[in-house]
């Protein structure tokens, strides 16, 4: 089977998330790395279609959870991104690489505290994953929950995650601005307490 027929057999088999044909085309040989016009092989275009058992059953045929498209995603950090869980904890125990960062420098971290996706981060810092990375943005994880957060209590939760597994609040902004004083500077009083509670434990 050619590369063009294998990307376009998966294509097909992904769209109708028919995980079946999915399975054959493993089965017969069809490259699981074959890349589509936007640089993405079968497991990115999987996990961004959000069809799990198929982006798993990829991985299990040893599809690369690393490989990035030209957005600069990959199957590992998209699930990351988008808390698709059940995808994330599979390219993990795949070998995804926690140093891995995306098209703004961001480790899968940084998006998850952004969008304030609990358990997704709780399943990043057990792995590892560096918290105090600075992406180009110049802001770390700390800095994206609350500066792209709502305060909500979900966020709220995600800083103290954060600081437990050892978020420094001493490190600035880009504009030399503390997270303490990013987070009092939008009213989220509750984040406020969470990082001086923290700082004199």
């Amino acid at each position: 089977m050619s590369t063009s027929d294998a990307a376009t057999l998966f294509a097909q088999s992904i769209a109708d998330d028919d995980l079946a044909a999915v399975r054959r085309a493993i089965a017969n040989g069809a490259d699981i790395e074959a890349r589509n016009a936007s640089r993405q092989t079968p497991l990115v275009v999987a996990t961004k279609a959000g069809r799990t058992a198929i982006a798993i059953a990829l991985l299990e045929a040893g599809a690369d959870p690393n490989a990035k498209d030209d957005l600069q995603d990959s199957a590992y950090l998209y699930a990351g991104a988008e808390g698709l869980d059940d995808i994330l904890e599979r390219t993990l125990a795949f070998g995804a690489d926690l140093t891995s960062t995306n098209r703004y420098g961001g480790t899968a971290l940084i998006p998850a505290c952004e969008r304030g996706h609990v358990e997704t981060v709780k399943t990043l810092l057990a792995a590892g994953v560096a918290v105090n990375h600075v992406n180009k943005l110049d802001w770390t994880a700390l800095h994206e929950a609350i500066v792209l957060g709502d305060g909500s209590d979900r966020y709220v939760d995600v800083v103290r995650l954060l600081l437990a597994a050892g978020a420094d609040a001493a490190i600035p902004d880009g504009e030399g601005v503390l997270p303490r004083q990013l987070a009092a500077d939008r009213g989220y009083a509750a984040i406020v307490a969470e990082i001086d509670k923290h700082a004199s434990a």
